[in-house]
């Protein structure tokens, strides 16, 4: 018994991927560098910030903090229990996106009703689902692994699932998110040994269900349209690429140094454009 709980720290260790983890720590603490850059100009004009050029880098590393606590929680719970309620925290993910489309309930802002209100917090349920998709279309895989090749019993259950997912993320709307899950169910799907042929046949209904709602929706339309030529309305639904590729004229690879970008000016100049006088 000494031995085996010796052992077991070690083992725990080497499940461990390294790459992984730096990469991710890594990615984070990139994050916090650009936040910083991009909020520097904002925060020291703003008043409601306590002109402190340091306000978003502060309210990003405490959520920050939060997250990594969870993320340690979350990885001494073992596979199995994750397995084991991988449908039952899909429903509930199921269930929270549908509470959010619920007036009174659900905070509207700017025509999305995407926000669960706590208090000092707001609760955004599609990124819950992102992670609950992923469990749901693991362990469905992990149980389907012997019909992965038929239609019926391997793909008509998950697109089931996924279209109850996409129509309420539709309904927010919030289409980032439903590209990203579907995405994901995809994925695993392809992981888990599904048939090229029904993964080919997965692949162009997407493609075509994709091209329907980006044409019956106008805003859709408009972005894809401002994606294609930002500076045909470079100050409307183009306004965030074609700065976007202004900043990367100007800075290019490495950037032009931490807060002295031309383009975080700018954008407190639309924004603020007294107080970033001052």
């Amino acid at each position: 018994m000494m031995l085996n709980a010796l052992e077991a720290p070690r083992r725990q260790l080497a499940e461990i991927d390294y790459a992984l983890l730096w990469s991710g720590l890594l990615l984070l603490f990139t994050g916090m560098v650009m936040v910083y850059s991009a909020s520097i100009a904002i925060a020291e004009a703003g008043r409601a910030t306590g002109y402190q050029p340091a306000y978003y880098l502060t309210r990003h590393a405490i959520f920050l903090t939060i997250g990594l606590i969870a993320a340690a929680v979350a990885f001494q719970v073992p596979l199995k229990l994750w397995q084991r309620y991988a449908p039952l925290l899909f429903m509930v993910g199921v269930v929270l996106l549908a509470i959010v489309l619920i007036p009174g309930i659900g905070r509207d802002v700017n025509g999305a009703r995407r926000w669960l209100p706590l208090g000092i917090v707001n609760l955004q349920p599609s990124e819950l689902m992102k992670l609950f998709a992923v469990l749901y279309a693991a362990d469905y895989t992990v149980r389907k692994i012997n019909v992965m090749h038929d239609l019926k019993q391997a793909f008509l259950p998950m697109f089931g699932a996924m279209a109850v997912v996409g129509m309420l993320l539709l309904k927010e709307p919030d289409f980032g998110a439903f590209v990203v899950i579907i995405s994901i169910a995809m994925g695993i799907l392809f992981l888990g040994g599904l048939k090229a042929r029904l993964f080919a046949m997965l692949i162009i209904g997407l493609l075509a269900a994709f091209a329907v709602l980006i044409i019956v929706s106008p805003y859709r339309r408009d972005r894809v349209f401002g994606f294609m030529d930002p500076w045909a309305d470079a100050f409307g639904r183009g306004y965030q690429l074609s700065h976007s590729l202004i900043a990367f004229g100007r800075g290019e690879l490495f950037g032009v140094g931490l807060g002295a970008s031309v383009e975080s000016f700018s954008t407190c100049l639309r924004r603020i454009p007294t107080s970033c006088w001052r």
